[in-house]
């Protein structure tokens, strides 16, 4: 019987909904995410398959997991995983592959709506009776109009051209790997160079993974360039700004906003003056969980793991494996 090690810190109720998708035959053991790197190495001896929530398995284990046939990952984010040793070691490590695309792209929508449409503010005026229709709109903005800037052009990125291209938005993207000419037509946008792109965009936002090329990718000199008008969107890392850059420009009033589903420190400093602000919209790192995202992973990684054991290849690996 194939053993499969689960590594999670998540509310039973997540991991339940996870569960329901465990094949039958497979022996999946639970575990905490915060046992000791010794006794993560005793327990991975037996596991044919490992599933990681949070934090990375320790190299000691990995290098002695000698059944260990695929780290299947329920993010779709794989920056706390040391990549290169699973390819050393030749263990494939798969992502969700797109599970929570979905989750992440309604998620970037809402937080553009929230800063155009001023929700919060409107909120509270409301319930403080201030009824009045806020200056008549004149601070408040459509999509429909705009030239939106989608920044990786993976699963979450082309959802979320499709939608701002369904509320009426021109987008471009920048990505180093192009779509096809054909893939441009069917999701409807046009490659640029990032220059260019940061240049252009009402809208600006981000769907990179974190790795040594992406990070700090919109600095001092990058925010210098967008338009006064610009909102600038992360719900991918947070280090994939330079955050004191960020804050200064949003400080002075340099462009018209940010909405940050990421920081580069989680959680953030009390202290950290973008808390003070009142051009950000800010949400805790939840872009890609709802209720429903959960079932849809635990789909997605109980039919890779099942398809490793089967003998094919898995889907959605990140190191080349």
């Amino acid at each position: 019987m194939p053993t499969v090690c689960f590594f999670t810190d998540d509310r039973p109720e997540i991991t339940a909904l996870v569960m329901r998708h465990a094949p039958p035959g497979f022996d999946v053991r639970i575990h905490s995410d915060r046992v000791a790197d010794a006794e993560k190495v005793a327990l991975l001896q037996e596991a044919d398959f490992l599933i990681l929530t949070g934090r990375a398995a320790p190299e000691a284990a990995l290098r002695t997991a000698r059944r260990l046939k695929l780290i299947q990952l329920m993010s779709a984010g794989y920056n706390t995983i040391n990549v290169a040793l699973c390819r050393e070691l030749g263990i494939p490590v798969a992502n969700n592959g797109g599970a929570n695309a979905i989750d992440v792209a309604e998620h970037t929508l809402a937080l553009i709506l929230g800063i155009y449409r001023k929700l919060f503010a409107v909120d509270q005026a409301v319930r403080t009776q201030q009824w009045d229709p806020y200056d008549f709109g004149l601070s408040t903005h459509t999509i429909n109009g705009r030239t939106a800037g989608v920044v990786g052009m993976g699963q979450i990125g082309r959802r979320v051209a499709r939608l701002l291209t369904a509320f009426g938005a021109q987008v471009l993207y920048y990505d180093p790997m192009p779509l096809t000419a054909e893939e441009e037509a069917t999701v409807g946008v046009t490659r640029v160079a990032l220059p260019d792109l940061l240049r252009a965009a009402d809208i600006i936002t981000l769907h990179v993974n974190l790795n040594a090329e992406s990070h700090h990718l919109i600095g001092r000199q990058e925010l210098a360039l967008l338009k006064p008008t610009a909102l600038l969107v992360n719900t991918c890392r947070g280090a994939v700004v330079d955050e004191a850059a960020l804050i200064e420009t949003l400080t002075a009033r340099r462009i018209l906003g940010a909405a940050l589903d990421v920081l580069e420190l989680e959680p953030p400093d009390p202290a950290n003056p973008i808390l003070k602000l009142d051009n950000v919209l800010l949400s805790p790192h939840m872009a890609g969980n709802s209720y429903d995202t959960w079932s849809r992973r635990g789909q997605f990684m109980f039919e890779n793991i099942q398809r490793v054991w089967a003998g094919q290849p898995p889907l959605a690996v990140v190191n080349g494996v």
